[in-house]
């Protein structure tokens, strides 16, 4: 299915024309680089993942897997598990591989800045996937591209489409996880653009992904308890929150498509969009391409290994209802229809 032949108000339901441009859901054809080197051979790359039970984190390593595949490289996927701890035993692991380049999955690179300077000192190609504020070419710490959505955007598009469910006036539950700067940065775009629009910010709330499963549920009954019929919308920075809050709300008689409403600020998991589109504890989810993201890990690294420029591509979010996801079909992740393969495969092949 091509993601163009779904009706416009089914994925984005009521917004302006300025912010249903932004959305690849429209997008028929790829808008990202024509041109590159060609593949490199008979490379070997490692992918630090901040946590594969995280389902952005799981769907760009599919992705960067499936790309790789097509180049004929190998690539080791070692997971931090959810833990600073984790993610250093994870760099010490890559250096003692002698990759020919790095993907960092998923965490903030300032975390690990002592083993990434020597990564570079060992002149290791290094690219990222949502691993600071900064995205696009020359991210911090010697990475050579960061890629993601704008952060910024898919924060904001969270945030007015609440607005617009609640009729203007939500009651706001925002979480984040302050381990990561752009975790903080994204909430702190939620919560100025829901006050600039004259609703409420009831409280934000700083809990660490890496403790979601455990967490949540007791923090939805206390939050529940405090707040009540206020608490009219849940704000999170991406999908995991809501992996854990259902049984907290059925135990409180609260039906899968009542408030609080859950809105994720990405990524666009596989369970998100389950939860969604059988209307179960979650309304929206601000989606990335997380598949073709990968592909683009691939193809920004690969010029990184042979001395070209970044693309500096960056990838379009699409907000996705329950109508939207029904569209997809039996997609698990939002992966548009709009020739990204065959267009990296053309500059790889040459």
């Amino acid at each position: 299915m091509r993601f163009k032949t779904i009706a416009t108000k089914t994925v984005i339901s009521g917004f302006s024309a300025a912010l249903l441009s932004l959305s690849s859901a429209v997008q028929a054809e790829f808008d990202g680089p024509k041109d590159g080197p060609a593949a490199a051979k008979d490379k070997t790359i490692v992918v630090l993942a901040a946590d594969m039970k995280n389902g952005g984190v799981l769907g760009v390593t599919r992705g960067v897997e499936e790309a790789s595949g097509n180049l004929g490289w190998n690539v080791r996927v070692l997971d931090g598990a959810g833990s600073v701890q984790g993610r250093t035993a994870a760099f010490g692991q890559a250096m003692a591989l002698k990759p020919d380049g790095l993907i960092i999955n998923g965490f903030d690179a300032v975390e690990q800045q002592a083993a990434l300077d020597q990564v570079v000192e060992s002149k290791i190609p290094v690219v990222s996937w949502h691993s600071g504020p900064k995205i696009g070419c020359d991210a911090p710490g010697g990475i050579f591209a960061n890629v993601s959505t704008d952060a910024m955007t898919v924060s904001e598009q969270a945030a007015k489409w609440a607005i617009e469910d609640a009729g203007g006036k939500p009651g706001v539950v925002i979480f984040t996880d302050s381990t990561y700067q752009i975790a903080i940065d994204k909430a702190d775009r939620i919560k100025e653009t829901i006050e600039s629009m004259g609703g409420t910010v009831l409280e934000y709330v700083d809990t660490p992904i890496a403790d979601t499963s455990s967490r949540m549920g007791p923090l939805t009954t206390s939050l529940l308890q405090k707040y009540g019929a206020q608490w009219t919308h849940s704000l999170a920075i991406n999908d995991i929150y809501f992996d854990f809050m259902g049984p907290a709300l059925a135990t409180a008689g609260i039906k899968g498509g009542g408030s609080p409403k859950a809105v994720a600020a990405g990524d666009g998991s596989e369970s998100a969009f389950q939860r969604i589109k059988t209307g179960q504890y979650q309304s929206i989810t601000v989606a990335e391409p997380l598949n073709l993201q990968g592909w683009q890990l691939v193809d920004e690294l690969n010029r990184a290994m042979q001395g070209s420029e970044c693309s500096g591509y960056i990838t379009a979010p699409a907000v996705v209802n329950q109508a939207g996801a029904e569209a997809m079909g039996d997609s698990p992740i939002f992966d548009p229809d709009n020739g990204y393969r065959e267009a990296y495969l053309k500059i790889w092949n040459n």
